[in-house]
């Protein structure tokens, strides 16, 4: 048995095709989805995800403002901006990317954010919805690995669903919304206790650890479902996720690849809150 590959490109550019499409008849009507985007200091990874940000955005016709700071701004400073974000009209989604710099509480800028343009999915309201299952926008990288399930037909339903690591961006929304597909969910973390005897039990595994091939085949169960969030570098400086890819390919019943997995569909989610963003309010067509 080999896996099936789980294509995060191929599964992105569909969606992506759909939101332009849609984009263009908002376009038609006046109204152009409009995304900015405020970064802080010199990150590189952060100028490379924000590079990326900025050109799906124009890809797909949509305005995408960029509000590039020195790393000395202030936190005050930096609120002021966010607050006459919220009050431009032509301004659907608003995103702070992070990490912000040490002196800037992030908490306090992600609350600063309106809810109506919070497109990360981020905010304490945005949050607490998703959780009671009501309209938000959800977390664009868990929402993405839903999409990749429902692209390839893998129902959560009645399965065990293992999610390793409990960060606010990834682990902890992803078993909420693993749990509303109706799966029983196990959370584990660095704290975790024979890790190995929870990841065997899975019949999906989603990894977002940060470890580089942390997870082998000895980890996972025959025909697991393998979802590889983490985006890390070997020992020869290549990009890897923290699943050995080669090494479960023949244990696995799906996995998805790093890079080209879960990776491109967190933009495509991105883009698809902007865009829902900017059609709230509009009249229903019958």
């Amino acid at each position: 048995m080999s896996a099936i590959i789980i294509d995060g490109k191929a599964t992105s550019l569909k969606l992506k095709e759909q939101i332009g499409q849609r984009v263009q008849s908002l376009t038609s009507r006046g109204i152009i989805p409009g995304l900015a985007v405020v970064l802080i200091g010199d990150n590189p990874a952060s100028h490379t995800y924000v590079k990326n940000k900025k050109k799906t955005c124009e890809s797909l016709g949509m305005r995408s403002d960029l509000l590039q700071f020195p790393e000395t701004l202030k936190e005050e400073e930096l609120l002021e901006v966010i607050e006459g974000l919220n009050k431009d009209p032509e301004i659907h989604g608003i995103l702070v990317q992070l990490p912000l710099p040490d002196h800037i509480d992030e908490f306090q800028v992600i609350l600063a954010i309106e809810p109506d343009k919070d497109v990360d999915g981020f905010h304490p309201v945005s949050v607490g919805n998703m959780i009671i299952g009501r309209e938000a926008f959800l977390p664009c990288t868990p929402h993405g690995i839903i999409k990749l399930l429902e692209e390839y037909n893998i129902d959560p339903a009645g399965k065990h669903a293992v999610v390793i690591g409990r960060s606010n961006i990834v682990g902890k929304p992803a078993g909420q919304l693993l749990l509303q597909k109706d799966a029983t969910v196990t959370y584990c973390h660095s704290r975790t206790v024979g890790l190995i005897d929870y990841t065997r039990q899975a019949d999906i595994l989603i990894s977002a650890v940060g470890r580089a091939k942390f997870l082998g085949k000895e980890h996972i169960k025959p025909g697991a479902v393998v979802i590889d969030v983490g985006m890390n570098r070997d020992e020869n400086g290549n990009l890897c996720g923290d699943v050995d890819f080669e090494d479960v390919l023949d244990k696995a019943s799906y996995v998805t690849p790093v890079p080209g997995g879960v990776g491109p569909m967190t933009i495509a989610m991105l883009m698809e809150n902007t865009l829902l963003s900017a059609e709230r309010g509009l009249p229903e067509t019958k």
